[in-house]
């Protein structure tokens, strides 16, 4: 499973990426009036922390040194007005940063749900669950943290040393030079830890989502693992993968707590040069003592951002490991998508054709799970596939369904190439119910309604009479407005499979796929799912995979699938005639069940590339 996850996560370089940044401020254009009233509070707030500091200085110099009491009234004057509007200020950009914040998380969430719906079936098959949790959820939040609290930071630090420069040029230029004389140095020292920092952080956003996806994987196979006492085992494994992400967030914050005494020092030596040098100044009457505490306070308005950003530095950094990773899976491709005059078809009723159809999945290209495969199914009919575990039943329906696309060869419906047709088009037109069916939380009318968002009470109700579901929601407690749990967990398997056929009869479909409904419910279920069946395939093309072939004794064609080719084909009672491989199947099943043993299709049977 390591092998897997570590194949399956995006590598990133070491460089800081300035493509990157500019994607991530990309993500402020639509808000951009939010951003200038930002701007302008916090240059506002910045600007007048500078104003203060020189009217401090006159202050000290013009009333407190020359004992006039008038000066200090007249000087503190505007000094308690301008409180006043920094207050508003500060007011206005905590205000406008906290909304900033949340429609940014709001835009990234939404598009990258949206893209997601937009992504084909391959994709999910390659990408663990967690991983995509991890993007949509912890990610997003950094990358929203860092176009709004992070640059705060950075406009008030450069607004603060924009000012400060200003303000100590006017009081002494020789000293405002021994200043810049440190900001290189920092900037190298930057430099050095910001290449360092983003490594390390890039490695924990990377193992964050390994450990996402064993959370979900244990959380939603608790069953599974506590069936087979696997909790020690998970746990020892669980371990090794934290413990792999706090070596990594270790050596990233030992950086950054470095960074800021380094800082500091530098700081430190800086400092020491201004008050050595103004006091050579005071004693020769260039500076004056106001002069020299406002120097010292504009230093400290130039370097204490510098500090601030070392304590933020690592959320920084991480925020931009998490954005190369957001935008990689927006970047991500469909494989199957709408050729450019694609149209939607209106109906999908006709014959379906496969045409000399090889499928090969992405991940083995030279691994052919149907090759040169050809079949014609005729509008209304009801076809059934059976067959061991990886011949391609599975393959054949999703490439119906056009949730994957023929390698070669060509899929035509009512005499047209299907790729010719939107995949809305298509794909709105088909129910599907499959093995293990997938309840959403919430009530059992609002999953039924979930085929059909319009449809009235009276309606979905009428649809789960037809697929023989009726009975057993009105006996549960709450009935049609009873909880089905995440995922259905409160409901068999058989109830909940019924749900699903129900959904399906709602949707109306003109094409419908059966997924082995029926392999894990017992007999009684079985037989109202066949009803419910039956209901659906009624004048509808449908193809049914089956391991229980009593299911599928009435299909008009029965197709046995093996090694991706048809092995044989005909009707029930054709095919027991010819006493082949259905026939020995059917035979040895009717004995295994006779003995109440396993499925013959899952005895003794080699799985191949694909299903």
């Amino acid at each position: 499973m390591e092998d897997y996850n570590e194949f399956q996560e995006e590598e990133f370089s070491t460089k800081f990426n300035g493509r990157t940044i500019l994607r991530i401020l990309g993500q402020l254009k639509p808000h951009w009036p939010w951003v200038l009233g930002f701007l302008v509070a916090i240059t506002l707030v910045s600007g007048l922390d500078s104003y203060f500091t020189y009217l401090n200085k006159r202050i000290i110099d013009e009333g407190v040194a020359q004992r006039d009491i008038g000066v200090v009234f007249e000087l503190m004057k505007p000094y308690a007005a301008l409180l006043l509007v920094q207050a508003v200020a500060v007011f206005a950009f905590i205000w406008l940063t906290g909304v900033l914040g949340e429609r940014v998380r709001y835009d990234l969430r939404k598009k990258m749900f949206e893209h997601l719906q937009n992504l084909s079936l391959s994709y999910y098959n390659r990408t663990p669950v967690g991983w995509i949790i991890s993007r949509v959820t912890s990610d997003s939040d950094r990358v929203a943290e860092l176009v709004t609290w992070g640059m705060l930071d950075t406009t008030w630090g450069i607004m603060n040393i924009i000012t400060a420069t200003y303000f100590m040029m006017i009081i002494n230029w020789k000293l405002a030079l021994i200043v810049f004389a440190c900001i290189p140095v920092l900037v190298v020292v930057a430099s050095w830890f910001q290449k360092r920092i983003i490594k390390e952080y890039r490695e924990v956003r990377k193992i964050n989502s390994r450990i996402t996806g064993a959370y979900n994987e244990n959380i939603t196979g608790v069953r599974v693992v506590k069936s087979l006492g696997r909790e020690v085992a998970n746990l020892r494994e669980f371990s090794g993968t934290t413990g792999e992400m706090y070596r990594a967030g270790f050596r990233a914050a030992w950086l950054s707590a470095l960074f800021l005494p380094v800082v500091q020092i530098i700081t430190a030596v800086s400092l020491g040069s201004i008050i050595w040098y103004g006091g050579i100044q005071t004693e020769f009457g260039g500076m004056t003592l106001g002069g020299i505490q406002a120097f010292i306070a504009y230093m400290t308005f130039m370097l204490f951002p510098i500090q601030e950003m070392a304590r933020v530095y690592a959320e920084l950094q991480h925020a931009i490991a998490s954005a190369e990773r957001i935008f990689s899976m927006v970047d991500a491709v469909p494989t199957v998508v709408d050729l450019p005059a694609a149209r939607d078809p209106g109906t999908i009723r006709g014959d379906i054709v496969f045409e000399n159809v090889r499928f090969a999945y992405d991940d083995a290209p030279d691994e052919a799970v149907l090759a040169d495969f050809n079949l014609h199914v005729k509008q209304g009919e009801n076809i059934a596939l059976v067959g061991p575990t990886g011949g391609g039943k599975s393959t054949i329906v999703n490439l119906i369904c056009r949730f994957f696309e023929p390698t070669q060869g060509r899929i035509l419906i009512g005499g047209t190439d299907y790729k010719e047709f939107t995949l809305h088009g298509i794909q709105s037109r088909i129910g599907v119910v499959l093995q293990t069916p997938h309840l959403f939380s919430g009530t059992i009318r609002e999953n039924i309604r979930y085929g059909r968002l319009d449809a009235n009470d009276a309606e979905v109700e009428e649809a789960a009479k037809l697929a023989g579901a009726h009975r057993f929601i009105e006996e549960l407690e709450g009935g049609y407005n009873g909880q089905v749990g995440e995922g259905g967990n409160l409901l068999s398997v058989g109830q909940k499979q019924l749900i699903s056929l129900a959904r399906a009869v709602l949707a109306n479909p003109e094409f419908f796929v059966m997924d082995e409904a029926t392999s894990s419910v017992d007999t009684l279920t079985e037989a109202l799912i066949q009803q419910g069946m039956e209901t659906m395939m009624k004048d509808r093309t449908s193809f049914i995979i089956a391991h229980r072939l009593s299911t599928i004794k009435r299909a008009d064609r029965i197709l046995v699938i093996e090694g991706g080719k048809i092995a044989e084909m005909g009707s029930h009672s054709e095919l027991m005639r010819q006493k082949g491989h259905y026939y020995n199947l059917y035979t040895q099943q009717f004995r295994e069940e006779l003995a109440g043993k396993q499925d013959p299709f899952l005895l003794n049977r080699p799985a191949a590339a694909g299903n």
